[in-house]
């Protein structure tokens, strides 16, 4: 049973796994896998949590606010004068070198240079650039890290989203809330250590699939569990009609009895997975109302992220609903926020957009400094690629789009010892990168790095091969670490 264990249930180095449980250190990737009594014991005994990081990790957990369909970098955090002063004249070839363009754009005639209508000013100790569009996070510069020298290889929105998710641009790999939950479990044994909220803007929105927050070959107990917005925010907690918690809790003894039966016959570790997403939706039916129940908050609080927080599915409601499950040892807690999609009528729809995200974006770092919580939660803020400086479309001062462009665009992070500041840095045209690439990659290996995790140890031996959300590449970006 040992053998099957090791070999069907964690699926990672098990000389490490032996050698750290011999030297009463416990393990880096147990999870909040169902383990068999001997490994529990031995647990219990060092009096360990269920993961452990591989070393003094800065952050605890994050908070993933990600904006999908791609904001324009051009008119938020990436300040490029030169382009209204050639508004209208041609890209050089020069500057564009050939790249690839998308098939929206490819054939046009002309790539009219297009300037922000928007204008930038300066901000905090590190006078960063950034638009009139976002005035609130503007307030809170001091505590985050613009990062201005993005890049990824993916150039379409389902392939560039997934990449930035799971760290590859096919389906079917683990997220990295999966990857975080299968390398050091969750915190609060009532809640999951992944959760997925979604809201959606008043722009054109891509969509956002399941497979974005799945287990894929990891444990199913490692998957998102999705919040709605809805009277139920995870569905299928209540009890049934006619059964009360007495009775419940009966027949999930009964079920776990049948279920270890079964698992003796055949090993599978899913059905002890099965037993454990059981488990844990018992104990959610307590700890979710609760946390979902925004009616306790200080009118300040409220006032902070804006009456929109008191709307079930919005993203100010989201943000907070996502400090609420964070403090409470929510792992990993990733929400998508829909609508960024400016091919065309950019000024007026990401003027939209902003107003959305800015308030509320800006609140939930002020509310987690103030809780002495913002050292050991990171916050990410960014899409899945850049826009063009050139116009998509017919093009006037007032109206213009951006189509996609994977070579150079920003995000920002916070928190979870990330040093505040600028990093990176583009052309004149906003369009290539001259100093401090940072790639999906590296993004994920740095994210990663801050728990306490080396993405080159965070395996997973999956048919034949070893798999890691880094892939075989990237490194941590050293110089945005505190």
């Amino acid at each position: 049973m040992e053998k099957d264990f090791l070999e069907h249930g964690l699926n990672f180095n098990r000389r490490r796994f032996l050698s750290k449980l011999s030297l009463g250190l416990g393990s880096v990737a147990l999870g909040s896998l169902l383990i068999p009594d001997l490994f529990t014991a031995a647990m219990d005994e060092a009096g360990l949590p269920p993961g452990i990081p591989d070393f003094a990790p800065k952050a605890k957990r994050v908070i993933y606010l990600f904006q999908n369909g791609a904001p324009s970098q051009l008119e938020s955090f990436d300040y490029k004068p030169k382009l209204r002063e050639m508004m209208g004249q041609e890209l050089p070839a020069s500057v564009r070198a050939g790249q690839r363009l998308t098939g929206m754009t490819a054939n046009q005639a002309s790539f009219p240079l297009v300037g922000s209508f928007y204008d930038f000013k300066q901000y905090g100790q590190s006078r960063a650039f950034i638009s009139d569009l976002f005035p609130h996070t503007a307030k809170v510069v001091d505590d985050i890290c613009i990062i201005r020298s993005m890049h990824t290889e993916a150039i379409n929105h389902d392939p560039a989203l997934t990449f930035f998710q799971t760290g590859a641009q096919q389906g079917n790999r683990p997220s990295m809330g999966a990857w975080l939950s299968y390398g050091l479990g969750s915190e609060n044994k009532n809640l999951p250590a992944f959760t997925v909220l979604l809201s959606r803007g008043k722009g054109n929105g891509q969509g956002v699939y399941s497979k974005l927050w799945t287990n894929g070959f990891l444990d199913s107990t490692h998957q998102g569990v999705q919040f709605s917005a809805g009277e139920d925010p995870v569905l299928y907690l209540k009890d049934p009609d006619g059964l009360n918690r007495f009775e419940r809790r009966k027949m999930l003894d009964k079920l776990a009895e049948m279920n270890s039966i079964s698992y003796k016959e055949f090993g599978d570790p899913e059905i002890n997975a099965k037993v454990q997403q059981y488990e844990m939706a018992y104990r959610m039916q307590t700890a979710v109302p609760e946390i979902t129940d925004v009616s306790k908050e200080p009118d300040d609080i409220i006032k902070m992220y804006g009456s929109d927080c008191l709307v079930p599915g919005t993203f100010s409601a989201n943000c907070l609903l996502a400090r609420k499950l964070s403090e409470n040892g929510v792992r990993f807690v990733q929400l998508y926020h829909q609508g960024w999609d400016q091919h065309g009528n950019l000024p007026n729809e990401m003027a939209g957009q902003a107003k959305d995200v800015d308030q509320a974006s800006a609140a939930l770092i002020t509310d987690l400094k103030q809780r002495g919580l913002l050292d050991e939660t990171l916050v990410i803020w960014g899409g899945e690629f850049g826009r063009t400086n050139y116009s998509q479309g017919a093009m006037t001062k007032e109206n213009y789009g951006r189509d996609h462009h994977p070579r150079c665009f920003s995000i920002w992070m916070a928190g979870g010892g990330i040093k505040p500041g600028v990093y990176g840095e583009t052309d004149e045209f906003g369009y290539n990168i001259i100093k401090d690439p940072v790639h999906v990659h590296d993004f994920q290996a740095t994210v990663l790095h801050q728990l306490g995790l080396n993405h080159e140890k965070l395996i997973f031996k999956h048919l034949g091969r070893r798999y890691r959300l880094t892939d075989v590449s990237g490194k941590v970006i050293k110089d945005i670490i505190a």
